[in-house]
């Protein structure tokens, strides 16, 4: 199988690397095009007003001087012209469940690749710091060997999570629904050297709401969570109500 390998974590990080040596080792023909730097919450932003730099750092790999985005346009566009059967974004370090997937480079990565009428998953180990990259790689292959861009339906993306254990660990694979969160303290307020406030986002671990059909519920419990990503922003259902207020409020005083 043709595959493409991106990230937001850079053309250097392990997660990337070891998906991609154990794709090859399956056998499946892979070409990595990867940011050069780390791009973790780029978001699905793209590089408009500066120029953009393509540098073979082996065969078959590539870093690029942009975002996750960037990568995937200049792969399809550039370096191999949309001669792929899927788009695999990761493995990312740390998770991308409920809405941080709006923040998520990785997840955007998919997002492009799925524009170009490509299917694409995006993988994430729920851990920065217990490296449990092959289980992630393990059964990315296991997908990949049942076919799964067969049931990747167009306008979709899959975003999987994999809790950070070993392969035998492990629960099953559950299909779930984007989850919840609220974080506390999200802003840090500190003093740079001359005693000016400067300001750190992040704040402190989420809070999760508690639904047992979420991805992280089902990773908190060892089952790999598989959640299929529509980004399609419009809300058919408002439309009957928006035109009714429209007609009554706008046209009727034309």
């Amino acid at each position: 199988m043709k595959i493409l390998l991106t990230n937001d974590d850079g053309i250097n990080a392990p997660g990337l690397n070891i998906l991609a040596d154990y794709l090859e080792k399956k056998k499946h023909d892979i070409l990595v095009v990867a940011p050069d730097v780390e791009k973790s919450a780029s978001s699905h932003s793209i590089t408009l007003n500066l120029p953009l730099r393509i540098i073979e750092t082996k065969q078959n790999r590539f870093s690029v001087t942009g975002s996750p985005a960037d990568c995937v346009i200049l792969a399809l566009e550039v370096i191999k012209k949309n001669d792929f059967d899927i788009v695999i974004s990761g493995i990312n370090s740390g998770p991308n469940l409920g809405e941080d997937i709006l923040y998520s480079g990785t997840v955007a990565a998919a997002i492009e690749a799925m524009y170009f009428g490509l299917p694409a998953i995006a993988v994430s180990l729920c851990s920065k710091t217990i490296m449990q990259y092959e289980t992630a790689a393990y059964y990315i292959d296991q997908l990949l060997k049942k076919n799964i861009k067969k049931v990747i339906a167009k306008g979709e993306i899959l975003n999987v999570n994999v809790p950070a254990v070993s392969i035998e660990e492990i629960r099953g694979i559950k299909i779930t629904k984007t989850g919840n969160r609220r974080y506390k303290n999200f802003v840090t307020v500190q003093k740079d050297p001359r005693g000016r406030e400067v300001y750190w986002l992040g704040g402190d671990k989420p809070e999760w709401m508690q639904d047992e059909e979420t991805d992280i519920a089902a990773t908190k419990n060892n089952f790999i969570s598989l959640t299929p990503v529509s980004p399609n922003f419009t809300n058919y259902e408002s439309w009957p109500k928006l035109n009714n207020w429209i007609e009554d409020n706008l046209n009727k005083e034309r």
